[in-house]
């Protein structure tokens, strides 16, 4: 069941809480969102989130990413990425949702692209199907009827927003498709496994299939791409919360903290210690054109 709300402190960074309920739509502000203020380090969400800015010029590091953010900037936050945010009085509408909370409506949140910047009629529609959505949020949270009315007007809105001119598309031939499967692939599998074979055989196709749809979608192999996944969820996990580096090492695939620390250098470029212990600082703040989520985090770590 869906169900109405805004944040409150239990559910700031959009964790679970005891009578809470995971597909509620919530609407907020984004300081919500950080458990202290000032955004002292990246924070791990578990929910699908849209972000509206409304106010101030800053930055957000949305995966080790750094965007420019202005009134009209429109991020779309995935469960289990880390997001801070910095900048004068930067702050925006947060609409929040669960994964069961479009079911059965025709719309791919996938398609949503996670950085844009509107402007003119598009950001005037977007602003105001916001509002719309936070004010009803606000006003009919205790009727039953609101749910429905919140899933369609949730609905509503992703679908204009995939519509947007320019939204980055995978391009439509058959490696897309081999690439999307094997992405799924991954998302399940990349604590237990990191062999092409092992995602080669789950999907009954060959590993030089695999490598052959990765290269024409990414530009890297499917090893590269497995590989990235897992360093990122690493970088995810050292930068936002206090867990040992070695029992990190164990939840990714590594028994030895030896081995996860040979990985995670060689692919990010610095260990997991000297990682962890820049993850207060900022990122250098350019602009830059987000790729699919499952690519590879930052390589000089978050200095």
């Amino acid at each position: 069941m869906v169900t109405t709300g805004q944040f409150s402190p239990a559910s700031r960074t959009g964790l679970s809480v005891p009578g809470y309920d995971a597909d509620a739509i919530i609407t907020g502000a984004l300081g919500d969102l950080a458990p202290e203020p000032g955004w002292p380090r990246p924070v791990l969400l578990d929910a699908d989130l849209l972000i509206l800015v409304t106010s101030g010029h800053g930055a957000a590091e949305l995966d080790f990413r750094a965007l420019i953010c202005r009134p009209g900037t429109l991020l779309r936050v995935r469960p289990g990425q880390v997001l801070r945010c910095v900048g004068p009085q930067l702050d925006g509408t947060v609409v929040r949702w669960g994964a069961g909370t479009l079911s059965g409506l025709d719309v791919d949140p996938e398609a949503v692209p996670a950085y844009r910047q509107l402007a003119g009629e598009d950001e005037d529609a977007v602003i105001s199907e916001v509002t719309q959505l936070t004010v009803d949020a606000d006003r009919h949270a205790s009727l039953p009827a609101a749910a429905a009315l919140l899933r369609h007007q949730l609905a509503v809105l992703l679908l204009r927003l995939a519509l947007l001119p320019g939204a980055p598309e995978l391009p439509p031939r058959p490696e897309a498709e081999t690439f999307r499967r094997l992405r799924r692939e991954v998302e399940r599998g990349y604590q237990h496994t990191r062999r092409v074979e092992d995602y080669a055989g789950r999907l009954g196709c060959s590993v030089r299939t695999l490598t052959r749809a990765c290269l024409a979608v990414t530009g890297r192999s499917a090893k590269q791409v497995i590989d990235d996944r897992v360093a990122l969820q690493a970088c995810r996990l050292l930068a936002a919360t206090d867990e040992p580096i070695a029992r990190i090492g164990r939840r990714l695939g590594f028994p030895e903290p030896t081995n996860f620390g040979r990985f995670f250098t060689r692919e990010v470029g610095v260990s997991p210690g000297a990682f962890r212990a820049t993850r207060e600082q900022r990122l250098p703040v350019r602009m830059v054109r987000p790729r699919p989520p499952a690519d590879s985090p930052v390589r000089a770590g978050p200095a």
